[in-house]
């Protein structure tokens, strides 16, 4: 008995001074646990509202979430008299040796953060960047993922692909094929435009709403050169360029004007005599 009386004397006092501190405590780490998924899940509907990015609205939400339970847990430590200004610089310093030690990712991080804002292309969209073209497969949080014409997956760092110049092939729903040929310098030019226009009028996905061209670019070495220029839609682009390439050419042939090859004219002196 007079055990449990030393026992009682002792634990009474710090049940007095720590018991209330523990179920404070408690108490805020269970509404703090709550009011982080309300704030995570605010922050995420509110993004999913504007049309922001999937997989940056999930990312805010999530930090969300762990920036209240980080506050929660500074809370917490306060309340058993620890000195948070303390403890914040040293997580301060510690998050800057592991800045330091992750620069090139955290620069990615930052990179993708730009492209899931400003979004330069989405996944589906065909983009050339960093001298790799290919459809967007995955825009994720470190990383950009292409798919090539010939199907191979090119992963490239979203501190690349933020820093270069973006070309999005397919951001517009229409685009120009233009077709480069050149033609004896015998060849009458009015009737060599003629020649060129109607073969693109009869090239199937044309887009006759959009102006048809067929532009002298200049006069080249041994030919004089053309442009044929028509409008279609951008999922169609190769396969009228194709037939366009097609149709100039039959149409060229049918007519009887050459496309002639490069060549170079030789004089020979002759020695002189004597």
């Amino acid at each position: 008995m007079e055990n449990i009386g030393e026992l009682k004397a002792v634990l009474m006092p710090l049940l007095m001074t720590y018991g209330l501190r523990v179920i404070g405590v408690v108490a805020l780490l269970i509404v703090g646990w709550i009011a982080a998924g309300w704030a995570g899940r605010l922050v995420s509907r509110g993004m999913a509202r504007a049309e922001v990015d999937v997989t940056l609205t999930r990312f805010a939400g999530k930090l969300m979430r762990w920036l209240v339970l980080l506050l929660v847990l500074l809370a917490a430590l306060g309340l058993f008299g620890v000195e948070t200004t303390s403890f914040a610089a040293v997580l301060a310093a510690a998050g800057f040796a592991v800045g330091m030690a992750l620069q090139g990712t955290l620069g990615n991080f930052a990179s993708g953060i730009m492209l899931l804002i400003f979004r330069p292309f989405k996944v589906g969209d065909v983009v050339s960047v960093s001298g790799v073209t290919g459809s967007v497969h995955e825009i994720g949080i470190f990383t950009v993922s292409l798919d090539t014409p010939d199907n191979r997956r090119m992963i490239l760092p979203n501190g690349a692909v933020f820093g270069a110049t973006i070309e999005n092939v397919t951001f517009h729903d229409t685009r120009r094929v233009d077709v480069a040929v050149g033609v004896d310098y015998g060849a009458e030019i009015d009737r060599t435009r003629a020649v060129l226009l109607a073969a693109a009028e009869k090239v199937q996905g044309v887009d006759r709403d959009r102006p048809i061209q067929a532009v002298l670019t200049g006069l080249g070495a041994s030919s004089v050169d053309w442009s044929v220029r028509v409008w279609c839609q951008t999922s169609e682009y190769w396969a009228v360029k194709d037939a366009l390439v097609r149709a100039v050419k039959m149409a060229l042939d049918e007519a009887s004007i050459g496309i002639p090859f490069p060549q170079l004219d030789v004089h020979l002196d002759s020695p002189a005599q004597g």
